[in-house]
């Protein structure tokens, strides 16, 4: 599938999760190596994952335990959260921008070594790497909003190196969340639905998307949805395929649906909509319109509406 971190690594070795005499010996070893992430951005280096070993200076300021991924390409792969690092001179507000272009380089890292954003580094990744760097990006921001236990409110500590937390007053078990999302093809005869939401960067249309409430299946979420943003009435709802998305936790579920009316009726969530002919579209991933730029490499929009484009969908 042409879409980012839908790959899978050589072993995820759930069962060395806990093992921690097997783990201490894992991070001994001389060929491990391991992932700095900062707030969310993976180190990169000449378009590959910026992997270090386990003595590196950067390393100081990881938070304890490191994640554990497993194994890829003959050795043991961590992830480590160096996020209490600050950079001099960091811009704060690239950060919180919608797509954040800038780059932060450890003092210690290699002349062409950075902290990245993932979004934008995803499609020069190989799969693999890919898809190592959304899951260590996924499990960080899970462990940054859940430092408490849901039972009882206590404070809970990472456990099963990087899989768990465990409530030390309680004995709960916590574990890593994923929002479950709708993102959908609508289309009319030749035309294809597309929105925005506000606060998207000018022209930036995709293919509506919404979460999956609890009780609900698939195909009544895309219904639902579809029908509470624009309106309309879908049907012949149908699943493509799916991606995990971390930003900063869900896991996309494509589906395409048909609908017999076209007139919008467009609620809050949505700044506006609109129905594109397959020519429209195709001008638009030409470069050729000024009005509307295609959907994201990599992303799950961009794989279903090429997919449409082609005749497949």
């Amino acid at each position: 599938m042409q879409f980012s971190f839908g790959s899978e690594w050589d072993a995820r070795d759930a069962h060395h999760r806990s093992d921690q005499t097997t783990l201490s010996r894992l991070l001994a070893q001389k060929d491990t190596q391991i992932l700095p992430l900062w707030r969310g951005k993976p180190h990169l280096q000449d378009g590959h994952l910026g992997w270090v070993g386990g003595d590196h200076p950067m390393l100081r300021l990881a938070s304890q335990p490191y994640l554990y991924l497993g194994r890829h390409d003959g050795s043991a792969r961590f992830a480590a959260d160096i996020s209490t690092w600050e950079p001099d001179a960091l811009d704060r507000t690239a950060l919180a921008m919608f797509t954040d272009t800038s780059i932060q380089i450890h003092p210690s890292a290699p002349h062409d070594a950075y902290f990245g954003e993932l979004r934008l580094a995803m499609n020069e990744l190989p799969p693999a790497e890919a898809a190592l760097a959304a899951t260590a990006r996924a499990l960080f921001n899970w462990h940054r909003t859940h430092g408490f236990c849901a039972a009882c409110g206590h404070s809970s500590d990472v456990s099963a190196s990087g899989w768990e937390r465990l409530c030390p007053a309680c004995g709960a078990k916590h574990f890593p969340r994923t929002d479950p999302v709708v993102i959908m093809l609508v289309t009319h005869g030749n035309a294809l639905l597309l929105g925005r939401s506000h606060g998207w960067p000018e022209r930036m249309y995709s293919a509506l998307a919404g979460f999956i409430e609890p009780g609900e299946t698939m195909e009544a979420a895309v219904a639902r949805e579809v029908r509470e943003e624009t309106g309309l009435v879908a049907k012949d709802i149908r699943y493509i395929a799916s991606q995990p998305w971390p930003f900063p936790n869900s896991l996309m579920f494509g589906c395409s649906a048909r609908c017999a009316n076209t007139e919008l009726t467009l609620d809050d969530e949505l700044e506006d909509a609109r129905w594109f002919s397959r020519e429209e579209v195709l001008e638009s991933w030409a470069g050729l319109r000024s009005d509307i730029m295609p959907a994201r490499k990599g992303s799950i929009a961009h794989y279903m509406i090429g997919r449409w484009l082609g005749g497949h969908v």
